[in-house]
């Protein structure tokens, strides 16, 4: 984000807020804090970009041209005494830390809420409008001002709609969905990568080459998990799942949607006959190496635009729905939640390799370029000289936050599904999901094994720069402060 974006949008941040309603928060907080049970509160607030707006998320800048569906920042508050936990979950495929640091920070200033007790996620749709630069995906500076303030709305509603509440941990089996979508391919078979010019171990996403392909390379997470909340009375006050697929992604470019995050959100609410006050959320769990495009069984999903999306959506909120009966509610609830800033070393080309992106670089037509073998070797020479003159190290936000006995992770980049159960199975609580792209956005953050076997995601660039074992210190920086927290809570 280049100063003049950030300066206009720490502006709105700053003024996100007047006097008066800050005052009027103050007072709701001072009422809060003088009740000892668990408050619960929920809001929704429209964050659909207008059309032209750019789109990231691709190889090249798209404009919303069709709003299929409304896009949202959805907010899920608990306190329970002088404690306050926050999620905000808002459809947008990425947000940077230096985006989310302001918001962050206005939140913090009108309700005294901790940053460390605040999370702020992405669902990763690529349908949104954009701030943030991803390959030639541009920031779109008005809606880089906008959001923020809607943001902050959504948290400051939640925060007034608070009230005695009840929560239940829940987890079902989804595996039909989830595919991991970097493949073993036949020897015959040059997956050529952009950067090094040299053939990778494995292929991402064999478009064209199915006939080609082996097996895919590692297992998926099935898990569906969520965090279901209550009245006393029994209303429904809202609903924060998680899913590790990246996104469905079946419409035209230039659509805005919530894609399947979305559909599941409105789809839960018809099948729990929930009030206007209803807000269910969806999560991206760690799905940076999944997705639901069959290559093997092409003929298995409904090929009209939005078709895929609205029945995986919907399949999954009928799974939740037919799993609640089930659940523990619980009343008695600690609430606890701790931050760290992991610094991660990031890898950066070499004088050699600048100086071919160089030569590449005097021959590229970016203005008409299109993603095939050559637009990607110009594209991925852009990212290098880009990339050169990063810091050599980056800040990645690693959160927990505990709920009753169950805990929900934080993490700020597209984890892998290996990861994903690593910290499941390495748990320090009884339930536990992962929420990413959460807080900032490192790009992609896979195993170190998986960065040997190359493929699209461990392309060097300024969305995939960390150094080997970058995954592995941030995973075990989470299980540590998990540790911790279970063991004050006990």
């Amino acid at each position: 984000m280049n100063d003049r974006v950030a300066g206009a949008m720490n502006d709105r941040v700053a003024g996100a807020m007047n006097d008066r309603v800050a005052g009027a928060m103050n007072e709701r907080i001072k009422l809060i804090l003088d009740m000892p049970l668990l408050q619960a509160g929920a809001a929704r607030v429209n964050i659909t970009p207008s059309l032209g707006t750019r789109i990231n998320g691709d190889f090249v800048t798209h404009y919303a041209t069709y709003i299929h569906d409304d896009l949202y920042s959805k907010a899920l508050v608990f306190s329970r005494g002088n404690t306050f936990v926050v999620f905000v979950v808002v459809d947008i495929c990425v947000m940077p830390k230096d985006f989310l640091d302001p918001v962050k920070a206005e939140i913090t200033k009108i309700t005294g809420i901790a940053a460390s007790h605040i999370m702020i996620s992405s669902t990763h749709t690529h349908a949104a409008g954009s701030v943030a630069d991803v390959h030639l995906g541009s920031v779109d500076p008005a809606y880089a001002q906008k959001l923020p303030g809607l943001i902050v709305e959504s948290v400051r509603q939640a925060i007034q709609n608070l009230r005695p509440a009840q929560i239940a941990f829940g987890n079902v089996n989804a595996p039909e969905h989830l595919l991991c979508r970097r493949y073993e391919m036949n020897a015959a078979y040059t997956a050529v990568n952009p950067v090094t010019g040299h053939a990778d171990q494995i292929k991402t996403n064999p478009f064209g080459a199915e006939e080609m392909i082996v097996k895919s390379i590692a297992p998926t997470d099935p898990d569906l998990g969520y965090l279901a909340v209550k009245g006393l009375d029994g209303s429904w006050i809202g609903l924060l799942a998680n899913y590790s697929l990246h996104y469905v992604g079946d419409w035209e470019n230039g659509t805005i949607s919530a894609d399947y995050f979305g559909v599941f959100a409105e789809a839960l609410r018809e099948k729990l006959q929930a009030g206007p006050e209803f807000v269910g959320i969806m999560s991206n769990g760690t799905s940076g190496d999944v997705n639901i495009w069959d290559f093997l069984n092409p003929e298995r999903y409904p090929k009209m635009h939005l078709a895929k999306s609205k029945l995986i959506g919907s399949d999954l909120a009928d799974k939740v729905f037919e799993n609640i009966n089930a659940l523990d509610w619980q009343t008695d609830v600690v609430l606890e939640a701790a931050l760290e800033i992991v610094q991660v070393s990031v890898t950066k080309p070499d004088p050699q390799e600048i100086e071919a992106a160089t030569s590449i670089m005097a021959g590229a037509h970016f203005e008409t370029i299109e993603p095939d073998e050559a637009g990607l070797r110009q594209i991925y020479a852009r990212e290098q000289i880009l990339l050169n003159e990063t810091p050599d190290q980056r800040d990645c936000p690693v959160q927990v936050i505990k709920i009753g006995d169950g805990m929900i992770g934080g993490l700020a980049g597209e984890f892998f599904s290996e990861t994903g159960l690593y910290l499941k199975e390495n748990r320090a609580s009884t339930h536990y999901f992962t929420i990413t792209m959460a807080n900032g956005n490192v790009g992609y953050v896979p195993p170190a094994a998986e960065i040997d076997k190359g493929g699209y995601e461990t392309w060097r660039c300024r969305y995939s720069c960390l150094a080997s074992g970058a995954e592995a210190t941030i995973r075990t920086q989470l299980l540590v402060m998990a540790e911790k927290l279970g063991k004050a809570s006990s």
